[in-house]
């Protein structure tokens, strides 16, 4: 049972110390993802910070020298910025290519735009060209004359809704004929309206196909040159050679570091600090403390850290190291439930170990309490028994059996050695009735100065015969209490008797009598073996014996003090015992008196 417990004691502290660990990395996976969120925005922030700075310069050394072209088709960009050719530098042939599709594009779009104005004032008709002549005569009498061109715009047909142009149109003439009367002729020709159209479409396509061409062309070459772009500003990045402390903004990594933080359900109070890579260098730090010293990371302090510009190979990347001197409280804090939980389960396996174990030795010492009192119980029966045995072989003899006197004698033991018989059952029973509360007290006012005046009187003989030397103060001047006769007797029986079995020398037994408190008080002290304090606790137990090592003197079952503490209690009263190991006893009873 012993190895039970401490396997599953071992195994809830396995369960924590796993759980302990299981937390502490989340912990530190939730840190050094910040860490690197932190990075990240860092080492942006950076390159922006040298693409602004490189865009300024740019600008600032190559003033704008192209002439920017724009044409619209429908409010639409067409072309942008051209920058102007150098006539000194001999052009390649991509670049006459893209000449001539620009020059075509122009033309194309400079004839669409006529063809769309000329379009918008016909409208879908035709336009007829008007001359008016006007005379009008002036002051002096004179006639002048002006001729004014017109342009008359005649509407075409309006065409339905989903209604297609058709490619032929036809014109019909009517005649009357002498002969066979109205006549009509009529004559098929291209339609003009549906000829414009065509054109207008076969010109979109065109420049549609210009357009792609340019785009085309301008996508190689863009991608290139981008390509060519970035992997020179990523050389010049590289060898960037600013200062680290320039580079960093204090206040910007702390807000950073807050944050991110933050966003992993991390509010510890924590220490920072940004170096050079090889740490011979401090940039800035934060302590967290009030004194302001600087955080110390060493290798028995856990700490977190990280380069800041990873990619630097030329530059030093700098490194930032993060601690947390109060992270295992906040674990420990997390396993709250777990621990109190396994607390508690451990605590009810320890207290049912605890009552197992004690039952157990309980249980033994009472097996060894009723083996003892078996083994008394048989020693004391059988004394009397043998003794009775003997002195009825002895009366059988005729020649006893004539001497009168001897006769007597031998009664005499028979009858005290039954009468020690008969005491002994009595008290079993006594005990018996008491453990089946079959026990029923006789209660009735009694003077207890007076029982015990006549209990000493009945046990005169014993006395006697142990030499024993009893003073009574029998001061109690209220001594009327109820109780049973016999079992109050019994009782006090038992206390002399406890006196005169464990006294070494001739017995000196003290019993007095007082009132306090509306109390009778008897007192029963000897001069004999004493008791421990851990005895004191046990003699009202049952079958209890104080061990006397190897003598066997001392006769008894173990059961006399037991039911004398029964006794009292059940007539309302008190008993306790004051002892100290060979110096003697004494016994405190107290009853309420009547």
């Amino acid at each position: 049972m012993g190895f039970a417990l401490l396997g599953v004691v071992g195994m809830q502290l396995y369960f924590l110390r796993q759980s302990y660990q299981m937390q502490s990395e989340l912990f530190d996976r939730s840190v050094n993802e910040a860490l690197n969120n932190v990075v990240a925005k860092v080492t942006k922030r950076d390159a922006q910070n040298f693409l602004n700075t490189k865009a300024r310069n740019f600008a600032a050394q190559n003033p704008p020298n192209g002439k920017i072209i724009q044409s619209t088709d429908n409010g639409n960009i067409i072309s942008n910025n051209i920058p102007q050719a150098n006539p000194n530098r001999k052009q390649t042939r991509r670049e006459k290519k893209i000449a001539l599709l620009r020059d075509s594009l122009r033309r194309m779009i400079m004839h669409k735009k006529m063809d769309d104005e000329i379009a918008g004032l016909m409208q879908g008709g035709t336009i007829n060209l008007q001359l008016r002549y006007e005379e009008y005569t002036d002051e002096f009498g004179d006639v002048h004359g002006r001729v004014t061109p017109v342009l008359v715009r005649n509407p075409a047909p309006a065409l339905k809704k989903n209604q297609k142009l058709r490619k032929f149109d036809t014109i019909r003439y009517t005649y009357s004929d002498p002969q066979f009367g109205k006549q009509v002729i009529s004559i098929t020709r291209v339609n003009a309206q549906w000829e414009r159209e065509q054109e207008r479409k076969q010109k979109e396509r065109q420049l549609k196909e210009v357009q792609k061409l340019l785009e085309n062309d301008s996508l190689q070459y863009t991608s290139h040159s981008k390509s060519t772009v970035i992997q020179n500003l990523a050389e010049e990045y590289g060898r960037y050679g600013e200062p680290l402390k320039m580079r960093l903004n204090p206040f910007w990594i702390d807000t950073l570091l807050r944050f991110e933080l933050h966003n992993k359900g991390i509010n510890l109070p924590f220490s920072y600090e940004v170096s050079t890579a090889n740490s011979d260098s401090l940039i800035f730090s934060k302590a967290n403390d009030v004194t302001g010293e600087k955080p110390t990371f060493n290798n028995g302090t856990p700490y977190y850290q990280t380069p800041i510009f990873s990619t630097d190979v030329i530059n030093d990347p700098g490194l930032i190291r993060l601690a947390f001197p109060q992270k295992n409280t906040l674990i420990l804090t997390k396993m709250t439930a777990t621990m109190a939980t396994t607390g508690g389960l451990l605590l009810v396996l320890v207290i049912c170990f605890g009552y197992t174990i004690f039952t157990i030795i309980r249980q033994k010492k009472l097996s060894e309490m009723k083996t003892d009192f078996i083994n008394n119980m048989t020693h004391e029966f059988k004394t009397p028994v043998s003794t009775i045995m003997i002195a009825s072989e002895a009366l059988k003899d005729n020649e006893i059996a004539q001497d009168k006197a001897r006769v007597s004698r031998l009664a005499n033991i028979i009858y005290e050695e039954n009468e020690r018989l008969g005491s002994h059952i009595e008290r079993v029973l006594n005990i018996a009735r008491i453990e089946k509360n079959d026990f029923k007290l006789d209660r009735k006012p009694i003077d207890v100065n007076e029982m015990i005046a006549v209990v000493v009187d009945s046990i005169e003989l014993k006395l006697q015969k142990h030499n024993a030397i009893i003073h009574l103060q029998l001061d109690a001047e209220s001594a009327i209490i109820k109780a049973d006769e016999l079992h109050f007797s019994n009782v006090m029986y038992n206390l002399i008797d406890n006196a005169i079995k464990y006294s070494i020398n001739d017995p000196d037994i003290t019993i007095s009598t007082s009132n306090k408190n509306g109390q009778i008080v008897i007192r029963v002290a000897d001069k004999g073996v004493g008791m421990s304090r851990d005895q004191q606790t046990k003699i009202f137990e049952q079958f209890y014996r104080i061990p006397t090592g190897n003598l066997h003197d001392v006769k008894g079952f173990g059961l006399g003090l037991s039911y004398v503490n029964t006794v009292v209690k059940r007539l309302n009263g008190m008993i306790s015992v004051k002892s100290e190991k060979e110096k003697g006893s004494e016994f405190e009873l107290k009853f309420q008196v009547v």
